[in-house]
């Protein structure tokens, strides 16, 4: 018994051995291939190319296989990424994924050139100042975008919904974003717009609850996520324990079993338990749709809008030799009821499509916001 044992251990090991070199061969069988192509592409190609923008290609072409949001970055790309440009290059103010090889508009951000000029989120932009978008990598097109403070750069849009592609001229501007807004709507309604996660957004929304708590007896609290692309992972984590008294908040799942993690709130909910509404929509995505989930999951609040974004997923920026860089998805962000969030969103309890896209409180033109103030008000 224990010879054979020992015999089908031993087969075992060498199939398993034969697996692992059969992947293998297979693998440089492909990268022998990948060369031959190349070399034909080089020899044979109607116009000459340049080999190495071609691999550069070939790379950022691997990462976006994986998801919209895995890219690669050059060395030039990754310097500029890194290298303070303040004062220097202007932005439109949208926060982007790459969807099908076309650049996809996650939220354009509140006060913003694009938002002012009425790009919305879901917006593909097909065209960068007459330049196709398709074939180029996200990095190429963000750096398309950017330009001198003060220049004109137009975009050619395909919007759901519309027959004909839409052109909009805009004019670039440092952008500088004030990510919290309050106010105290009629018969006492706390109302908070957070418009990012930045590295100040808790200490401010944390703030901006003292000054209206002790302004008035506020009855109430709206939460208004619309169109915010999110950023933070720590930040959303802050704002959701502010309306927390206990439990989970997220969860992070990756590859390696060591790296998951797991967030929790801590006693003390700043509103005390009051009434809460938080509003979503397509543009809420990535640390709103944590907070949004984390809120709903707890039964904390009423979630008022449209399905939000699903960019559940957590992105690490890894160094190479070249001095480049790659940007790649490493783990997931998992809500309290253990749902993802990658592509499906957030739902909203309450569901009401925008009618109109101007969240200026004094226009009265925003009916989810309408809405909201009527359910609070009886």
């Amino acid at each position: 018994m224990i010879k054979n044992f020992f015999r089908i251990f031993f087969l075992f090991i060498i199939i398993s051995t034969s697996i692992v070199n059969s992947s293998e061969n297979e693998i440089y069988q492909k990268i022998d291939v990948f060369g031959e192509v190349l070399e034909k592409i080089n020899k044979e190609y109607v116009d000459e190319i340049d080999q190495s923008e071609s691999m550069d290609s070939a790379i950022n072409g691997l990462l976006q296989s994986l998801d919209p949001y895995s890219a690669y970055m050059t060395p030039e790309t990754f310097n500029q990424m890194q290298t303070e440009t303040s004062g220097e290059f202007g932005g439109l103010g949208i926060e982007v994924s790459m969807e099908a090889g076309v650049v996809k508009v996650i939220s354009p951000i509140d006060d913003t050139p694009a938002s002012k000029a009425g790009i919305k989120a879901g917006d593909y932009i097909v065209k960068i100042d007459n330049i196709q978008v398709q074939g180029k990598s996200l990095s190429e097109a963000v750096e398309l975008m950017r330009g001198p403070v003060g220049s004109a750069i137009e975009l050619t849009i395909r919007r759901i919904g519309e027959k004909k592609a839409l052109k909009f001229n805009i004019i670039r501007k440092i952008i500088e974003i004030q990510s919290v807004k309050s106010d105290i709507l009629e018969k006492n309604i706390g109302y908070i717009r957070l418009t990012s996660f930045n590295e100040n957004s808790g200490e401010q929304i944390k703030k901006k609850i003292k000054e209206l708590e002790d302004k008035k007896e506020v009855k109430a609290y709206i939460l208004d996520l619309r169109n915010n692309p999110g950023g933070l992972l720590s930040q959303a984590i802050r704002i959701s324990d502010f309306f927390l008294e206990n439990g989970e908040i997220v969860s992070t799942k990756s590859r390696k079993a060591s790296e998951n993690r797991k967030w929790f709130a801590k006693k003390g909910d700043l509103t005390n338990g009051k009434t809460l509404i938080v509003m979503i929509n397509y543009g809420s995505a990535s640390a709103s749709e944590i907070v949004a989930g984390a809120l709903k999951d707890h039964k904390r609040a009423i979630l008022l809008g449209e399905n939000s974004f699903g960019k559940g997923s957590v992105q690490s920026i890894i160094p190479l030799k070249n001095e480049g860089a790659i940007r790649l998805t490493v783990a997931k962000y998992y809500l309290p009821s253990g749902k993802s969030i990658s592509e499906v969103g957030v739902s909203p309890d309450i569901e009401i499509d925008e009618e109109s896209d101007d969240f200026q409180i004094k226009t009265k033109t925003d009916n989810q916001l309408n809405y909201a103030l009527k359910l609070l008000n009886g």
